[in-house]
């Protein structure tokens, strides 16, 4: 069974290269380095304001996915194993 965390990927990939965004995400998040990091507390913070457009448990999959680098890296490689 998926993490938690996880659950929400496949959604997200799917709109990811719908736009043709996945390489540009995974380079985000490859680049971001410690500015992920504050991505992440900014989610945590703004998540009441964010409630209205998003599930919170999406927001808070995606703010760690955006703490954790193991999770960031691991989201990279799913993102590049579902295009190919």
């Amino acid at each position: 069974m998926p993490s938690p965390t996880r659950i929400p990927w496949p959604a997200w990939a799917k709109f990811l290269r719908r736009y043709g965004l996945e390489n540009l995400a995974a380079w985000l998040l490859e680049a971001g380095g410690p500015l992920n990091v504050l991505g992440a507390q900014a989610l945590f913070l703004g998540s009441p304001l964010l409630q209205p457009l998003l599930n919170g448990d999406k927001i808070d999959a995606l703010a760690n996915l955006l703490e954790d680098h193991d999770e960031g890296q691991a989201f990279i490689e799913y993102l590049r194993e579902s295009a190919a």
